[in-house]
């Protein structure tokens, strides 16, 4: 094992549903899943405590269609039941690949899977379980990015880490302009003057506020998580 320290000893991964579709145009595909969870464990065995907030694109791109001219709040619940069903597929993932995950969520579903109790939650992290918080913030008009802000500040994690297709921000869209250059760094006020778009409004100022950095970064890059967790130059820090 390496004998590297990690930076931090508790971390809010943000993952995105679509991240888990790999190539494919909607659901999960297994071998993504499989090796996101493969990049959870390696940080894991370095000790650090892990929290992760799941979006719900994957699975409501495909009924998107349906919810043209839907009431807003009704959609909402449905992309959190999405959320749902992603926790469970990357908690019954992480547990066949040796972790112990608690699926919690923000609405209550008991008979799938326990609600969100922050003291249990804590106690878990302590534990060394991995807890995968879904249903969002459980209220509508918010999006998961502001889920993963508002858990990562409940439970004090030292770090939101947005994973991402892309490995960072970049000063323009490095496919639209070659000359576009990634930030290592950059602080709070300078991205919310440049409009980078890192997270929406309410996450990026919830994170801003409490002074709870955010580090964007590839996630379908391989090792790119432990080299975040290890703090060397993976993708852009974002800081109060």
């Amino acid at each position: 094992m390496s004998t590297a320290q990690p930076a931090y000893r508790r971390i809010l991964l943000k993952l995105s549903g679509e991240a888990l579709m790999g190539d494919d145009a909607f659901g999960i595909n297994r071998d993504t899943i499989v090796r996101m969870v493969h990049e959870v464990v390696e940080v894991t065995e370095m000790g650090v405590q892990v929290a992760v907030v799941i979006g719900g694109g994957n699975i409501f791109r495909g009924v998107a269609g349906g919810s043209v001219g839907m009431d807003r709040a009704t959609a909402d619940y449905m992309g959190m039941l999405a959320t749902v069903m992603n926790a469970l597929a990357l908690g019954d993932t992480m547990n066949k690949a040796g972790l112990t995950a608690r699926v919690m969520s923000a609405i209550a579903i008991e008979q799938v899977v326990e609600p969100y109790i922050r003291p249990k939650a804590l106690q878990y992290l302590e534990e060394g379980k991995v807890v995968i918080f879904a249903a969002g913030t459980g209220n509508p008009f918010f999006t998961t990015d502001t889920a993963a802000a508002l858990r990562g500040s409940e439970i004090g994690a030292e770090i939101v880490l947005k994973a991402t297709k892309v490995d960072g921000v970049y000063t323009a869209d490095p496919k639209k302009d070659p000359t576009a250059t990634r930030y290592s760094k950059i602080s709070f006020d300078d991205a919310m003057a440049q409009n980078l778009g890192i997270m929406d409004a309410t996450a990026f100022a919830l994170c801003r506020d409490q002074r709870l950095p955010i580090k964007v970064f590839s996630i379908v890059k391989h090792g790119a998580l432990k080299r975040v967790v290890l703090g060397e130059d993976e993708g852009t820090l974002v800081y109060a």
